[in-house]
């Protein structure tokens, strides 16, 4: 039985599905006002993993998954005025280049992707539902804010005491709140912003109340299982936890879920002290499956230390499991659910995906491919077909494996062609014990990063 660490509880618990034949997931996305980062890329694969052993659980007709997008904010607004550009150019040109990251990351599309700026009468209506039931009030501003002394149970979620809280916050100059826990549900419209038509006058919704709105317009009011960053815990997700409950009268989610920390060379990434990557800055130097293997190498809860080294490494498992699977048919291979292999990965998977074990199962069968090749083809095309399965549940190895092996940077401007028929001339020099010669063109092809590899049936090779 699949468990899951719910970080409401504090605790690992077996996951019973409201209604197990549509389980229900929520995650916050993007802000889209700029290029996605490795911190976006660890949410992005680790909830597709998620959502991919949910569907292998539970069929994927039977889960839905919903990840946002936050196309309205104040970084957004400020951004679009920075560059002098409508918002929905803004936001447009961003959400392309997130898919963009997103395919190329082999992150499956969710079931949903709903865009707060289509969701404003849902906001609306559930920031009337708390006014109407005394959770929320219009201050003297013109903005309306959610009440949390009304919400009794205010701090479950990250575990803070509100009056902890009061004691460490003020009120800014310009807010009219009553409290300063009290968190703004709309913003009354500012001169130059973009704004829409309430009961409150023009304005704008805040950030917390838009994933409230489009959760349960998406997934009901009482869902699964909601998942995100573990740095929007508190205040985002906690605020969603009392306007959501206030606001329906129903239990929110059963099973929230947070990624760690992506820090850089044991540093927290921050673009101030220089260590920001993008995913497009990082997959220009490396193979997009190799960022992905990267953040699988750590459990999801834990921090994930991004280095050149690590990822180096990541490249070089990859490139192992590739290698295993080269010049293997596994077409319609079927596959034992009893085999020891499949049970190990299960296992792995549903003790709270651990996917850092769940790696290491694919590394033993890749050694039994490789003992078995040639003594026992059978065998090693079943173990294969072993590897693919499991492998695909994680979002590896989906490609063919030449394609993968040669399909790294072409620095040396060498053409797949041009270096076959090298490792032809080579060929035919060693047939004619020609070693000269030979060593030459393996030199010459190792100096513009092409490995070649001599087996009992000739010779392969690489890009590194």
């Amino acid at each position: 039985m699949l468990r899951i660490h719910n970080n409401l509880t504090r605790q690992k618990a077996p996951f019973e599905p409201i209604d197990p034949s549509d389980v229900r997931v929520y995650v916050c996305g993007m802000t889209v006002y700029d290029m996605c980062h490795i911190g976006h890329a660890r949410v992005l694969v680790v909830f597709d993993v998620v959502y991919r052993y949910l569907c292998h659980l539970y069929g994927k007709d039977h889960v839905t998954y919903v990840r946002n997008i936050t196309d309205i904010d104040d970084k957004i607004i400020a951004r679009a005025n920075e560059n002098h550009e409508p918002i929905d150019s803004l936001t447009g040109r961003y959400i392309a280049e997130m898919h963009k990251d997103i395919e190329a990351l082999g992150v499956l599309p969710p079931s949903k992707e709903p865009r707060a700026t289509r969701f404003m009468q849902d906001i609306i209506d559930m920031i009337q539902a708390l006014v109407e039931k005394g959770y929320a009030y219009t201050a003297s501003n013109g903005d309306v804010y959610y009440d949390v002394s009304k919400f009794t149970h205010y701090g479950q979620l990250s575990g803070k005491n509100p009056e902890d809280l009061r004691a460490g916050e003020r009120i800014a100059v310009d807010e009219a709140k009553d409290d300063p826990l009290d968190f703004v549900l709309w913003k009354a419209a500012k001169p130059d912003e973009p704004n829409w038509e309430s009961p409150w006058g023009p304005g704008r919704p805040g950030w917390h109340i838009e994933c409230s709105a489009m959760s349960t317009q998406c997934l009901g009011n009482h869902f699964d299982i909601h998942g995100g960053g573990l740095d929007l815990q508190f205040p985002h997700h906690e605020n969603e936890i009392a306007q959501s409950e206030a606001a329906t009268g129903e239990p929110f989610v059963n099973v929230w879920m947070h990624n760690g920390f992506v820090r850089v060379d044991e540093e927290k990434m921050s673009k101030s002290l220089g260590n920001f990557f993008t995913i497009r800055e990082v997959t220009a130097a490396y193979d997009p499956e190799v960022l992905r293997y990267f953040i699988l190498t750590s459990h999801y809860r834990s921090p994930l230390n991004y280095s050149d080294v690590h990822l180096e490494n990541a490249k070089g498992a990859l490139t192992t499991l590739y290698t295993a699977l080269r010049g293997i048919q596994t077409v319609n291979t079927p596959v034992d659910e009893s085999d020891p292999h499949v049970q190990q990965f299960h296992a792995a998977m549903q003790d709270d995906f651990n996917t850092s074990l769940a790696l290491s199962v694919l590394f033993e069968l890749a050694r039994e491919i490789n003992r078995q090749r040639d003594s026992n083809p059978a065998a090693a095309s079943y173990q294969a077909a072993v590897l693919r399965q499991l492998a695909g549940l994680l979002g590896l190895l989906e490609r063919d494996p030449e394609a993968y092996l040669r399909g790294g940077p072409v620095a040396s401007g060498l053409s797949d062609e041009q270096i076959e028929a090298l490792i032809a001339k080579r060929t035919e020099a060693r047939q004619n014990r020609d070693w000269g010669l030979s060593d030459q063109i393996r030199d010459e092809l190792q100096s513009q990063a092409i490995v070649l590899e001599d087996g009992p049936t000739g010779t392969t090779w690489r890009r590194e």
